[in-house]
């Protein structure tokens, strides 16, 4: 296993991913440079395997979120080692993918796994990393879970609306379990020792 080389804060460097694209049935390509001159938050999903287990399930609820996260301004982009043609082959077999609507990247040789820190050198698969990228191309939020655990991607909607959010109010924070919609903090002196107050 490499050392994550971006960490969060940091500007992503460039990257480049060939693609299967479930809502138009073919091959494309998807950069980070297209997504920051669209001014569109990136979300990728990486997973170890096409024709796994545990894969499946996450995709399949990542789908049931796309809705959200797209509404947030996010392009969802899931990532493994396969290329676009086992992409292409997986999806139409598998039912628990039929509904997702995604963009499926390949990465077979596992250089922008490497960028993020989530390529097995040994086994050659990705670990379950989950990235947020905002429009300006900074990292601000990473999960990363081994083989064996699923994600749960409600939670991967709700960072990357509060994320959203506070581009917009950079003088507020949100709190845990922060919601569209509910009481966010306002850090300063008067704050210190008082946040419970301040949520009341």
């Amino acid at each position: 296993m490499v050392e994550t080389c971006v960490k969060v804060g940091q500007a992503v460097p460039d990257f480049e991913l060939e693609t299967y694209d479930p809502r138009s049935g073919d091959f494309g390509k998807i950069a980070l440079s297209d997504l920051k001159r669209e001014r569109r938050w990136a979300v990728l999903v990486f997973y170890p395997a096409d024709y796994t287990f545990v894969c499946p399930t996450e995709l399949a609820d990542l789908s049931a979120r796309h809705n959200d996260l797209l509404k947030a301004g996010a392009e969802v982009i899931s990532v493994s080692t396969d290329t676009k043609f086992v992409h292409l082959a997986w999806q139409r077999e598998e039912k628990l993918l039929n509904g997702i609507h995604f963009s499926m990247g390949a990465d077979p040789t596992g250089k922008v796994s490497r960028l993020f820190g989530v390529y097995d050198e040994t086994t050659g698969l990705d670990l379950r990393g989950t990235f947020i990228i905002s429009p300006e191309g900074k990292l601000v939020g990473t999960e990363v879970n081994f083989y064996n655990c699923g994600r749960n991607f409600s939670e991967l909607a709700r960072k990357v609306k509060a994320f959203s959010y506070l581009a917009s109010h950079p003088e507020e924070a949100c709190p845990a379990n922060w919601s569209e919609g509910s009481r966010t903090l306002k850090p300063g002196a008067k704050l210190v020792g008082r946040v419970a107050e301040s949520l009341a």
